[in-house]
């Protein structure tokens, strides 16, 4: 009988123990458990930490969890192997190759090498090295960790020429003070990793790699430029296909294609990251202000406007320039150096300072839609999503402490209101707290998470708590939108802030005739207007409603014949109900007009022929309802007047 000193217990999820021979595995332990789940299990959790099958137990015991594909931490699992099998096939494909690292992502995982001078990978190269990555895989080669010292591991990445591996462990051993490294192998490739991997390659069911960027070396621009390679893994066919699906979707709807083909806007190498807005597009962006707009004249903000060039004594006065020079803009005139201004707050600050404001006047609530500009790395921009230079729906409320509460509920009602008439209902909501670069007291910042907290608990409001993530003056309230394609936006926000009234020395006379510091109260309901258009072009697929739609009909003419009464059933419905509409009158068939109408790009297409006109209408068809029959131009407008009224 074996003592008890050679037995270790562990804690399963449900609390029971579950006894095990003193050295035990993760596998041994899905194996005592039964022998499905040993057949299953993909890794261990141990006190929540993920890690090997073939790791040890503590000896002391712990509590565990087997991870199966069922679990949420399984797809990244796999998806980190099929990086190292990736990783494998190309090492194996083109000798001399670099390894760099390897990552899980959010849809899938990447790889970035330096290849020979002599070789360039494109994506017709990508199923080659597919191909390669199911042989490793139908091969059900064993992930095997082993430990070695870091002269060890520098030796043997030296030895391969992998230099980057060499930099990486240099850099652990200056950053970290490790005295060993983790390395994994699957079948002849050996890569530093920290771990941790499945059982084996055939866990992974289903691949797919699906494109090629380029990349520099831990994302200096001035390093060595690298290929990306991405991909994805899933534990079935089915679920790869589903995922190919949502991928094809999301690029039918991809605005930066979809922009351009409805006259929108336009990105030019003359001005990255600063999109031209077309007549469309404009149209768009003003309908989008109108509705903030509604929200500022229902709750009675003051529209301002302060300069895009302010002089940089200004940001090191705001704290900008200790938590956001990296990310400005400047510019020298004379002795004197100004900043384009990456925020709208310092304006609003010197507003709120250019005069004297007594108790009464609270809340002062300042709105601006701010032109503001960011120098973003040309990398990452992305269409509108990710821009240099954009304009906010900014407003700054200076109040009282006691106004805090109702404050926020209304700005908080404006976003809800907002959301819904732009056809977003699954919104989140998070509580942002005090990061690691901050500025002001531990009290200051106390009392501001502890207000917000408040103010979200009195709305009855679920929200999540985001530690860490405040904006540097002072926590934050982020509203959350779901898409179409069930993608997450962070748009709205609210925040408090002690600091910058500090920083400003703004006060209010109150009822006791002293002077007080006011609340700042920094608030975005859309956010970035370009993104959020970008987003609503996404969501719509370019169709948008009636209301929304920058061209809500096209009117066709069926033949040359018709063109002169075409122009003037244009120029009637835009003098009758304001009604967006716009004209093809080419000389070309009708089929040909219909399908470059693209009835699907407005929400109505009016065609007009001999009959039409002798009754003076139109015959009117809907990309939502098809034919709606033959009706005048005053009934229509009156369709598109009720179509567009704000509920």
């Amino acid at each position: 009988m074996e003592a008890a000193t050679d037995r270790i217990v562990v804690t399963l999820p449900d609390g029971k123990p579950l006894d095990l021979p003193a050295g035990a595995s993760g596998a041994d332990a899905a194996a005592a458990i039964g022998p499905g789940l040993a057949k299953a299990a993909l890794a261990i959790k141990v006190d929540g930490s993920l890690r090997d099958l073939d790791a040890p137990l503590p000896e002391g015991g712990a509590e565990v969890a087997i991870v199966t594909e069922r679990d949420p931490e399984a797809l990244e699992l796999i998806r980190h192997d099929a990086a190292h099998v990736m990783a494998e096939a190309v090492t194996e494909l083109y000798p001399g190759v670099k390894v760099t690292i390897g990552p899980p992502i959010e849809s899938g995982f990447y790889y970035d090498f330096e290849f020979p001078p002599d070789v360039r990978i494109t994506e017709e190269d990508l199923p080659k090295i597919e191909k390669a990555m199911r042989e490793h895989i139908a091969a059900d080669e064993h992930f095997a960790r082993r430990d070695v010292p870091v002269g060890e591991a520098l030796e043997i990445f030296r030895a391969q020429g992998q230099g980057f591996k060499v930099e990486l462990i240099e850099d652990l051993v200056k950053n970290e003070g490790v005295e060993t490294v983790s390395l994994y192998r699957n079948g002849p490739f050996e890569d530093l990793c920290r771990g941790p991997h499945g059982p084996s390659t055939k866990r992974i069911k289903a691949i797919k790699l699906s494109s090629v960027a380029g990349a520099y070396w831990r994302g200096d621009e001035h390093r060595e430029q690298l290929t990306r390679i991405y991909g994805t893994a899933f534990f079935s066919q089915v679920d790869l296909e589903a995922h190919l699906e949502r991928i094809a979707e999301a690029e039918a709807r991809d605005h930066r294609r979809l922009g351009p083909e409805l006259d929108l806007f336009m990105l030019r190498p003359e001005a990255p990251g600063m999109p031209f807005w077309l007549p469309n597009g404009t149209t768009l962006l003003h309908l989008i202000e109108d509705q903030v707009r509604d929200q500022l004249r229902k709750r009675g903000y003051l529209e301002i406007a302060t300069p895009q060039v302010l002089d940089e004594g200004l940001w090191h006065r705001s704290g900008h320039w200790d938590n956001y020079k990296d990310e400005m803009y400047f510019m020298q005139d004379d002795e004197k150096r100004y900043a384009l201004r990456p925020m709208n707050c310092p304006g609003a600050c010197l507003v709120y300072g250019s005069d004297r404001h007594s108790y009464r006047e609270l809340p002062l609530r300042l709105a601006e839609f701010g032109r503001v500009s960011r120098n973003e790395r040309e990398g990452v921009l992305h269409g509108l999503l990710r821009v240099r230079a954009f304009t906010q729906d900014d407003a700054h409320v200076y109040c009282t402490e006691d106004q805090i509460t109702a404050e926020v509920a209304s700005i908080c009602e404006a976003i809800d209101e907002l959301y819904g008439r732009f056809g977003f209902e699954d919104v989140k909501v998070e509580l942002s707290t005090r990061p690691d670069k901050s500025m002001g007291t531990e009290e200051q910042w106390r009392k501001a998470e502890a207000a917000l907290a408040e103010a979200l608990d009195s709305q009855g409001r679920e929200y999540e708590l985001n530690p860490g993530d405040g904006a540097f003056y002072g926590p934050k309230i982020d509203f959350h939108i779901t898409d179409a394609l069930g993608r997450s936006w962070q748009c709205g926000t609210c925040q408090l802030d002690f600091q910058m009234p500090e920083r400003f020395d703004l006060s209010y006379t109150g009822a006791d005739d002293d002077a007080h510091r006011p609340v700042m109260i920094h608030r975005a309901l859309l956010g970035s207007m370009e993104r959020f258009a970008g987003i609503l072009i996404e969501h719509y697929a370019g169709r948008f409603p009636t209301w929304l739609a920058p061209v809500q009909a096209i009117v066709l003419p069926i033949s040359d014949r018709h063109n002169e009464y075409g122009r003037r059933a244009h120029d009637e419905l835009r003098q009758l109900g304001g009604v967006r509409v716009a004209i093809d009158d080419r000389s070309e068939s009708i089929g040909r007009k219909i399908r470059d109408a693209s009835l699907g790009r407005y929400p109505y297409m009016l065609v007009v022929g001999d009959r039409e006109q002798e009754h003076g209408g139109v015959a009117v068809r809907s990309h939502a309802d098809g034919d709606v029959g033959e009706m005048s131009l005053a009934d229509f407008a009156a369709r598109i007047a009720q179509e567009t009224a704000q509920p």
